[in-house]
Formats: C-alpha cells, sequence, structure tokens
C-alpha cells in the first residue's frame, strides 16, 4: 500500500475467524436489501463460500480495519493476467461515517499497487444510488447498463456497470 493511503486503514486477508463477523454484516438488512441473493446465509452455506473461494487463486477476500477494528469486507475476483478484475464490498453496519471511501480507497490501492491490475470494474443495482455515487466519487466511469438483469423477486432490475482503469487511479491519486 502507498505510504499515502496508510491513513486510510489497512486490508489483510480474510481468516476462517472472520467468518462469523462477515456473516453477521452480509445478513445485516441494510445490506442484503441491495445485494443479488437476498436470502440469509446459514453458517454452513458461508463456510462452503469460504472454503471454495478461498482456494481459488483468482479471488481475494479481504478484511478492512482501522486501529485494529474490523469495519468492512472486499473481494475481487477475475485474472489479474487478463488484466481486470470484478469487486464487491461492504463495510459494517455499525462502522462510523466516511468508513467507506476509506475502504474503496485502501481497496483499490491493492487492486492497482499490490496485485497490478489494470482495471477495476463494479455493479450496483439501479435503485442503489448510495452504490452508484460511490463509484463516481471514487473516480470509477459508468460503462453501460444491463438492462432487467438481475431477478430479485417478481421483479426484474437494471444492473450499472462501472470501470476504473490503472491510469485514472493513478492520476486520481497524484502517483
Amino acid at each position: 500500500m502507498s505510504e499515502s493511503h496508510l491513513n486510510h486503514g489497512h486490508l489483510r486477508m480474510m481468516a476462517r475467524g472472520d467468518l462469523d463477523l462477515v456473516r453477521g454484516w452480509r445478513n445485516h438488512p441494510d445490506i442484503r436489501q441491495f445485494m443479488l441473493t437476498r436470502h440469509e446465509i446459514t453458517p454452513e452455506e458461508h463456510q462452503r463460500w469460504f472454503e471454495r473461494v478461498s482456494r481459488d487463486p483468482d479471488k481475494h477476500l479481504l478484511i478492512f480495519e482501522q486501529e485494529g477494528e474490523p469495519l468492512g469486507f472486499v473481494h475481487f475476483s477475475g485474472k489479474v493476467a487478463s488484466g481486470s478484475v470484478d469487486w464487491g464490498f461492504y463495510t459494517s453496519p455499525t462502522a462510523p461515517k466516511g468508513t467507506g471511501r476509506k475502504l474503496g480507497m485502501a481497496a483499490l490501492d491493492y487492486a492497482f499497487c499490490t496485485i497490478g491490475c489494470h482495471k477495476v470494474c463494479g455493479q450496483a443495482l439501479a435503485f442503489n444510488t448510495a452504490s452508484i455515487g460511490f463509484h463516481l466519487a471514487m473516480g470509477f466511469q459508468q460503462e453501460g447498463v444491463l438492462r432487467q438483469q438481475s431477478r430479485i423477486g417478481d421483479d426484474y432490475h437494471d444492473l450499472i456497470c462501472f470501470g476504473l482503469l490503472r491510469q485514472e487511479w493513478l492520476e486520481r491519486v497524484g502517483e
């Protein structure tokens, strides 16, 4: 992580001991309402997911911490060698205001400066105005709309697609 971003908190690899905490965040109604899958995740389901993805070299599961306190989760998936990865993230429902921006700064620094991605891609359901605004505030460009891409219950929702290039990120943070 670059020196200029150390004050934003830091990322560490997710460990088995984080499973209950991350599952609790993910199942919280404030977070779950914006997920593509809305059901409450069971401990067994979460364990199977972790066992599967933690063995995949193309997936990075990370915990965002500030002053030793876990405050968020971020994951990257995709072959870094191809240049592009997808990301997803959420903060603890009780995280202080501004945590999301700090998580985003640390996570994008990790993607571009640590694992060497060329591009980070993100998606947000069209009704998730907070996530759309967040992506734009972090420097992402809206690259498209997948019309009625996601079915939630009986309704179909558009999925907004975003992209951020390494060069754009480096120019943004002044490196």
